[in-house]
């Protein structure tokens, strides 16, 4: 929710010849390639990033089955109980023989509860155990004040991906309902629940989850970061139910009374007590039933998990389920992702080229220092401010230099079940997380594993991260030309620094505090030349629906920055090649994509679809017209007064 990730979006649309490069500048440089490039079955894409991660899936499997064969050691005792966790999640023999036993003692306690006054009394040892509550309560820094952790209540998700797939005139939200409810009504009957209960707790469920619709933001509302900052004191928010009572339950979870809960979708807690109510709780029983067995059945037998992802592979258009093995390494993986991510991180990149990437982004930071220097559209002290904010841009490349200490208490017990392991570190995790509470934030605290292939700026805290994962081809190599190297992990490093100063960026200083440091004259120039990037973007047709310029202004803004500064600096370059450059900027983005996949980004992921990115950002540059001669009456031709350049 908090940070701001350089994801893949999407792209891919069938071309049965290449045109030319001044009239479709992804479609021409990718060609070849999407000519030839296969969908695994078992994903919804491949393209640039998605081949990165199958080739890192690749060699991390095989390295970890080296060291269970005994071929390979484990360089220390962390590892060595991630390979006992992937040892258990990939025993399907005995993840089959017990079928849907390990869960049952979480059905059968939410079986004793009868009445929402039986749950309010665990409520406190049910949200530490992991298990689905109506609210959400997290710990993260304050907004306003970021050097020390605050408490943040949230809404629940919804069983659709999005609150507009619940609206008449979207044919979307039927058809993925009813995969929903077939999924379900499979994996309750599969867990023990006869037909009609099966029913009935299915169609309750559905109507409790239809009740929290229109009180939760959409993905597009929920991507203004100036909304989500909405503290509440300690009685205003305790008196938004009569039934929770949390007023003794957030002390409980934190060890004190906090003077204030930060509400980041207030209009949802201001409908709270409408919605959990003692009348109400068969519904939200059934909620609480259908979330643990969907969440929790990809930890049992082979047969449950793979109905159990059934309604994700319809959202993805994904073919088939992953393997046994490779569903148990992303398993794991998952579950110790620093530890997984710190042996990539010091086998395949090491301490030179952590070195050399870092050395690289602090040349694009006096890069996109120098631009602002010589910007003229700022006032000289929201300027100055702003150089303020860059000169404390935090940078961490390739891998953390300490593994979280959390991960030292994980001890695997081989003779538990994979599920009660697997709650056992969540419980592990969410007394970690509630303890941080009032504590000074780290601000060197990764959120992403090194293994991961993407990038961040985390406005909190401002920061930008460039796991080891993303470091390489066709990002970035000693191989290509720098100018190669420019467009592709240069675009992605300005693109971080970009989002400093993107929408919602600039609402923060150079602390990562919510605080407005811009001349009102600066923030109405900035507001306009933001809702040029939403015109340039809003409604372009793809994949039968459109884009929305609002959702994804934050991410275009910041594609638009990064690929200029990246240019500027390849310019600076002795060998420049532009034609190089540009043309590695395309290939980034090359993806093919299943058509469930292009319709679901289109409707929730704050990124544009990735040709889009390739081909209208370079539309902006002047030097992308002379590089490859494109003239008025080329499609790839944007009149130099629609151009939109902001950084």
């Amino acid at each position: 929710m908090k940070q701001v990730q350089f994801s893949a979006g999407t792209a891919g649309e069938k071309s049965p010849q290449t045109p030319r490069l001044q009239d479709d500048f992804y479609q021409a440089i990718n060609a070849d390639w999407l000519k030839t490039a296969k969908i695994p079955a078992d994903r919804p894409a491949t393209g640039g990033f998605q081949v990165l991660v199958e080739n890192i899936e690749k060699t991390l499997m095989t390295d970890f089955a080296a060291m269970e064969a005994g071929d390979k050691k484990p360089d220390n005792s962390l590892l060595i109980e991630f390979l006992k966790y992937y040892q258990l999640a990939a025993d399907f023999k005995q993840r089959d023989a017990a079928g849907a036993k390990p869960l049952q003692p979480y059905l059968k306690r939410l079986a004793n509860i009868k009445s929402l006054a039986d749950w309010q009394a665990q409520l406190k040892d049910w949200l530490l155990a992991g298990l689905p509550a109506p609210f959400d309560l997290d710990v993260d820094a304050d907004m306003k004040n970021t050097k020390v952790n605050a408490l943040f209540a949230d809404a629940p998700g919804l069983f659709l991906p999005d609150k507009t797939y619940y609206a008449k005139d979207n044919q979307n939200g039927p058809q993925l309902m009813a995969v929903f409810k077939q999924m379900m009504q499979q994996l309750l009957t599969r867990v023990g629940y006869s037909e009609s209960d099966a029913q009935q707790i299915l169609s309750q469920a559905i109507a409790f989850d239809a009740q929290l619709v229109p009180h939760v933001k959409s993905a597009e509302e929920a991507a203004d970061y100036s909304k989500m900052y909405n503290p509440q004191s300690f009685a205003e928010f305790t008196s938004h139910s009569k039934e929770i009572d949390f007023a003794s339950l957030i002390p409980a979870l934190i060890g004190a009374k906090p003077e204030k809960i930060i509400v980041t979708q207030p209009k949802f807690f201001a409908a709270f007590d409408q919605l959990v109510t003692a009348e109400n709780f068969p519904q939200l029983k059934s909620w609480l039933i259908v979330n643990i067995v969907r969440g929790l059945t990809g930890y049992l037998s082979n047969d449950l998990r793979i109905t159990g992802g059934s309604y994700g592979r319809a959202l993805s258009g994904s073919k088939e389920a992953m393997s046994q093995q490779k569903s148990a390494y992303y398993l794991a993986a998952g579950q110790f992702d620093q530890v997984v991510g710190d042996y990539y991180g010091r086998r395949y990149f090491g301490p030179k080229a952590k070195q050399n990437v870092h050395d690289m982004v602090v040349k694009m930071i006096a890069v996109y220092k120098k631009r602002l220097q010589q910007n003229d559209w700022l006032s000289a002290n929201t300027r100055k401010q702003a150089i303020i904010k860059l000169e404390h841009l935090g940078i961490q490349v390739g891998y953390p230099d300490q593994i979280k200490p959390l991960f030292k208490q994980f001890k695997v017990d081989s003779n538990a079940s994979l599920l009660a392991n697997a709650l056992h570190f969540a419980h592990l995790t969410i007394v970690d997380r509630f303890s941080k509470w009032n504590q000074p934030v780290v601000r060197t605290e990764w959120e992403m594993s090194a293994n991961t292939v993407n990038a961040y700026y985390h406005p909190f805290r401002n920061i930008i991260v460039f796991p080891a994962a993303i470091l390489q081809a066709p990002f970035y190599s000693l191989k290509q030309s720098a100018s190669a190297n420019f467009g592709g992990i240069g675009a992605v490093i300005a693109h971080e620094v970009s989002h400093a100063f993107d929408n919602n960026g600039a609402l923060f200083d150079e602390f990562g505090n919510l605080h407005n440091w811009w001349t009102e004259s600066d923030t109405a120039h900035f507001k306009k030349l933001a809702q040029t990037m939403v015109t340039e973007f809003n409604g372009l047709p793809f994949a039968g629906s459109q884009v929305n310029g609002k959702l994804t202004v934050s991410e275009n803004i910041a594609d638009a920055g990064g690929l200029s500064c990246a240019l500027e600096a390849a310019k600076s370059e002795k060998d420049v090649d532009l034609k190089a450059f540009f043309t590695n900027w395309a290939k980034i983005w090359r993806t093919k994509a299943q058509p469930e996949y292009l319709k679901l980004l289109l409707a929730i992921d704050v990124h544009a679809p990735a040709k889009l990115r390739a081909n209208v950002q370079v539309q902006n540059l002047a030097d992308f017209y002379t590089t490859f001669n494109v003239k008025p009456g080329d499609k790839m031709y944007l009149a130099p007064e629609k151009r939109v350049n902001i950084w």
